[in-house]
């Protein structure tokens, strides 16, 4: 299973209400590989994770899962009324087939079991984001997609976040696709990098490829690419 890709991607196009969402991106996946996937807004990384989860169809290209795939997805947001009667404990019971007990997937999220009494509406966007991540576990996945997991947290709680991103992919041995504007972050965890700009402009290993030259013409600001990779100095 080792050199078995979990998730085969080629020449991959999308196109929405008869416009080019993004075209030609191929990349694959392996078991316990972290993939990033960067870009400019409105190029296309949103719609690339829910066509790999099939709610878009492709223009043309393949997506291939392989038998014994399965996936979990945290989406970019997640906005709870505030109306809402649900509980944690509710809202965790609505997934199906649930592998973990509740004690269990609460572990390993580092969320307190005092939560699950509590409205969900009560929660900071961070909090949140952990009961999400929960939910996206539960059923024990073997790849997990996360749209901008920190979109609206403060600092504090997206270090919080990617961390525990990482222990769980040590832990539970998972597979992880993330778009991220993080680029300290993809240097760290990432073992990929895809960059989409309404077409695959790179694809490799991120301190091989993330050149500043290749970051000008994906996002097309220099001022953006101020950035250094882990453990040089400023």
């Amino acid at each position: 299973m080792e050199n078995t890709n979990l998730l085969e991607v080629k020449d991959l196009s999308v196109a929405l209400d008869d416009k080019t969402i993004f075209e030609n991106v191929s990349f694959s996946l392996k078991p316990e590989e972290v993939l990033a996937v960067i870009g400019p807004n409105g190029a296309g990384k949103s719609v690339l994770l829910k066509t790999l989860l099939g709610f878009y169809q492709p223009k043309r290209g393949t997506i291939t899962w392989s038998s014994d795939a399965s996936y979990g997805y945290l989406p970019q947001r997640f906005h709870v009324d505030h109306y809402l009667p649900m509980t944690v404990e509710e809202f965790l019971r609505l997934k199906p087939n649930p592998k973990y007990s509740l004690r269990e997937v609460l572990r390993l999220v580092e969320i307190d079991e005092h939560w699950l009494g509590r409205n969900l509406a009560t929660f900071s966007s961070g909090q949140l984001q952990k009961i999400l991540l929960a939910w996206s576990i539960i059923d024990q996945p073997k790849v997990l997609l996360f749209d901008e997991p920190t979109e609206n947290v403060d600092v504090v709680a997206q270090e919080s976040i990617y961390d525990l991103l990482h222990h769980l992919q040590d832990t539970l041995k998972i597979s992880i696709v993330i778009v991220s504007h993080d680029l300290n972050v993809i240097y760290r965890y990432a073992n990929q990098v895809l960059c989409l700009n309404h077409a695959m402009t790179c694809y490799g290993v991120p301190k091989e490829i993330l050149t500043n030259e290749t970051l000008s013409q994906l996002y097309g600001d220099h001022t953006y690419f101020h950035h250094h990779h882990i453990g040089e100095e400023h």
